[in-house]
């Protein structure tokens, strides 16, 4: 059985606000050859949003994704990142905007990061939903932040608790 939510941080309203701010703040830094570089699972929610966003700002950007794991099932990362999926689409010689849902250790970005960026893309620019506070320094930060998030277990649009949860439309804690 599923652990009930603490708190809602933010709604489904105040969730799209944020991804329309975004891309309204992407859109002149980007072109439409720009690929849009998914992390899954949990991007998929935010940067499907975020596509959709781009697409209503004038940008039509392509789509690719790759499949990163660093906390399977717990909620503590693993320390490391396993590539299950590779991008698809060729990036040489275009932008490149990585996304992501929770930018914690900044594992995942770095990683994703590097092997964008080893494919070739002229330029690589990342954007996440919402970023934790963490106690040391992390490797790179995101280029574009939705919301800057308190240092709590979130759950909903795309983030989870092993698997439960990434359908919420809006942003909850368990803690």
């Amino acid at each position: 059985m599923a652990e009930p939510i603490g708190t809602i941080l933010l709604n489904e309203a105040e969730v799209a606000e944020r991804v329309e701010a975004l891309a309204r703040a992407i859109a002149p830094r980007i072109d439409d050859e720009t690929v849009a570089v998914c992390l899954l699972t949990g991007g998929l929610w935010f940067c499907s949003d975020l596509m959709r966003a781009l697409a209503r700002a004038g940008r039509h950007v392509r789509f690719d994704a790759l499949w990163l794991a660093s906390y399977k099932d717990e909620r503590v990362s693993t320390g490391r990142c396993e590539v299950r999926a590779d991008l698809q689409r060729p990036l040489v010689g275009r932008k490149a905007l990585v996304v992501d849902d929770v930018f914690d250790t900044g594992l995942s970005l770095s990683e994703a990061y590097r092997l964008v960026n080893d494919a070739g893309a002229a330029e690589v620019l990342t954007a996440v939903f919402a970023r934790k506070p963490w106690p040391h320094e992390r490797a790179r930060q995101p280029d574009f932040v939705g919301w800057e998030a308190p240092a709590r277990y979130l759950v909903g649009y795309g983030m989870d608790s092993a698997g439960a949860y990434r359908g919420l439309p809006y942003i909850g804690a368990l803690d």
